[in-house]
């Protein structure tokens, strides 16, 4: 007879708005929080890669069943492109693979910006995580193996120059739609310019619906490994938390009775009555006191569970 196996860890839920930093992988940063946190689970909503910093929100827990939600939101990054070099991963660790004499002026790349502002066709870098039949584009580009990526729509909702710091560099700030690659940016204005560029320094400052100010920097989170009582190490670990129902704040919010709560719970519809029943949607959050019950949808008189949180 099979045993059902213990999890392990603890069941501790909520959203890490985790300040990355540079050489340090996405996949390395959710392992590190997931083993500081002692956390039976963990995942990231939105890959930044080694050579960029800033916001990478971590779920803990129930939390990673909203993972979807954030990985739709917008996002904004503040990148600096360096002119005169065309690379391999269209940043700062490819090879060089093309060069250009010429150094736009200011005038030229303002006049640039909105060609690349609303819904554009990307192509993604060759050092990118697209599928191409089964394998992610930067193993075959490891390889040595060139593959033609298929363009697709994104949407740039705004595309601002902060600064020119000198003739080979400039600062931007973009905010964007899921499935951006902001090297793909810097690699389509260099051409578009002639003088081709890549990416020289990349941080992510948004990640819809976190705000700045909720970034934790990694090394004051392993600051706390000093601590040898685990109760408060844990505990003050756990104060950098964000409730998991912050990931969803974008969604309509419908405030339910101890009673609806636990037929929620059960994975069963409840009646919305009355002159302030809300508007059909196709996707809300139910809450209980401000916590977090379900996710579902709001159809024919009622809230109809899909995805169902822990009380």
């Amino acid at each position: 007879m099979a045993r059902n196996r213990k999890k392990k860890g603890r069941a501790v839920s909520g959203w890490l708005v985790l300040d990355k930093p540079v050489d340090f992988g996405s996949t390395e940063a959710v392992s590190k929080i997931r083993w500081l946190f002692k956390a039976q689970k963990a995942g990231h909503a939105g890959t930044l890669d080694p050579l960029a910093s800033g916001m990478l929100p971590i779920a803990l827990g129930e939390a990673t069943k909203t993972v979807p939600y954030v990985m739709d939101g917008r996002k904004i990054y503040r990148f600096t492109v360096r002119w005169g070099e065309e690379r391999t991963t269209d940043d700062l660790e490819g090879t060089v693979t093309r060069t250009g004499d010429g150094r736009p002026a200011e005038s030229e790349i303002r006049a640039l910006l909105p060609r690349y502002t609303g819904i554009i066709e990307q192509t993604p870098p060759q050092f990118s995580a697209v599928r191409i039949d089964g394998n992610r584009a930067y193993d075959l580009a490891r390889e040595g193996e060139a593959v033609e990526i298929p363009s697709r729509e994104v949407e740039i909702h705004r595309l601002d120059l902060v600064a020119c710091p000198d003739a080979d560099t400039a600062v931007f700030e973009v905010e964007c739609g899921k499935g951006t690659y902001v090297r793909a940016l810097a690699r389509d204005m260099g051409r578009d310019l002639g003088c081709f560029g890549h990416i020289d320094t990349l941080r992510r400052t948004y990640v819809a619906p976190f705000d700045e100010d909720e970034m934790v920097p990694l090394e004051e989170l392993t600051a706390l490994e000093a601590v040898e009582n685990d109760d408060e190490r844990l505990a003050a670990l756990d104060s950098f938390l964000v409730d998991t129902g912050e990931a969803l704040t974008l969604l309509p919010q419908l405030a339910v009775n101890d009673q609806q709560a636990q037929r929620l719970r059960c994975g069963n519809p409840v009646l919305l009555r009355g002159r302030d029943a809300p508007l059909p949607a196709d996707e809300a959050c139910a809450t209980q006191n401000g916590k977090l019950i379900a996710i579902g949808e709001i159809a024919g008189g009622e809230f109809r569970p899909r995805r169902v949180f822990g009380g």
